[in-house]
């Protein structure tokens, strides 16, 4: 039996497959009692401290509401708030905040922080997105994609953008995993370390799928998930222009949609979405578009985690 109890949730590497699909069973049980309007009291009596040096729609709102409906009291802390590295350590932070809560969520640039948070701190510490990981998105994506097709493995996955930001090594990683075949489209100048590619190689290999990096868009052909992200992630607003000239040909619009081949692949984008640059307006709204469902996933994956890790 699968048991997470006290445990961090900072990127996928830490999870063995088992315990992903216990997650996102967890998930989709909790989504179904929300659905029926039954919430838990898992949470009752914890308190949760959210930290933010990046602003969030979906992360923040998913971490508060997932902490109500289960009986939890959050408090937001944002960069200007907390004095996470600056006036004080990051190590005395997890030290104070490990005091005074019983699970903290990060969301900021250096994934070191993170780790130093769940080392310190003494209490269960879940990543809501670093520069190097974005873990409890993936969980949203593959509930999204189990709802969708009925299961994970022997699935093609097509990433096509910025194949080095956080969302590229964390697909990677959980497709890695849980044997979705996994392909990154982008340009040479930003395919992911390959570090990142070896260790997610490996992990296929034991799960008996593939993890693909190529500057070919017509590699698209065959994928059932077409997926992308911003081009120009928060923090490197100073490289939009290159950035974009650079990842125009790896725009994802209806030709790339048709180039799959299949009527049946679906398009999937992790939020928010620069129309017109990654992904066309067509593409965003079309019924094979799943984004908002998607989106609300990552409220029951987040609550999936809490739960697991933290709850009674």
């Amino acid at each position: 039996m699968v048991n997470l109890k006290g445990r961090s949730f900072l990127t996928l590497k830490d999870f063995t497959p088992e315990e992903i699909e216990y997650l996102l069973d967890l998930a989709a049980d909790l989504k179904a009692k929300k659905k029926q309007g039954i919430t838990g009291n898992s949470l009752k009596g914890k308190n949760i401290a959210m930290i933010f040096e990046k602003p969030s729609t979906r992360t923040r709102c998913s971490f508060a509401v997932a902490c109500n409906d289960e009986g939890g009291f959050h408090e937001y802390l944002s960069r200007n708030e907390i004095q996470l590295g600056g006036k004080e350590s990051v190590k005395d932070t997890a030290r104070v905040l490990g005091r005074f809560f019983d699970g903290i969520e990060f969301r900021g640039f250096s994934h070191e922080h993170v780790e130093m948070l769940a080392k310190y701190s003494g209490v269960p510490v879940w990543n809501g997105l670093t520069d190097d990981y974005h873990p409890t998105q993936i969980l949203a994506d593959f509930l999204t994609l189990k709802e969708h097709f009925g299961y994970l493995k022997g699935l093609n996955f097509v990433f096509m953008g910025d194949g080095r930001n956080n969302m590229a090594n964390s697909l990677m990683i959980g497709c890695g995993k849980m044997g979705v075949n996994c392909t990154i489209i982008a340009p040479k100048e930003l395919w992911p370390k390959e570090e990142i590619v070896q260790v997610s190689r490996g992990y296929a290999k034991d799960a008996g799928s593939t993890i693909t990096i190529t500057d070919d868009v017509a590699a698209v052909e065959g994928a059932d998930c077409v997926y992308t992200d911003v081009w120009c992630s928060m923090g490197e607003e100073d490289k939009a222009a290159e950035r974009v000239a650079l990842l125009r040909p790896y725009q994802v619009n209806s030709d790339v949609m048709k180039a799959t081949k299949k009527d049946t692949s679906i398009f999937l984008h992790c939020l928010p979405a620069v129309k017109g640059n990654e992904v066309t307006e067509d593409v965003f709204e079309a019924d094979y578009s799943l984004v908002f469902d998607e989106a609300e996933n990552r409220m029951h994956t987040i609550k999936a985690v809490m739960v697991a890790t933290l709850g009674e």
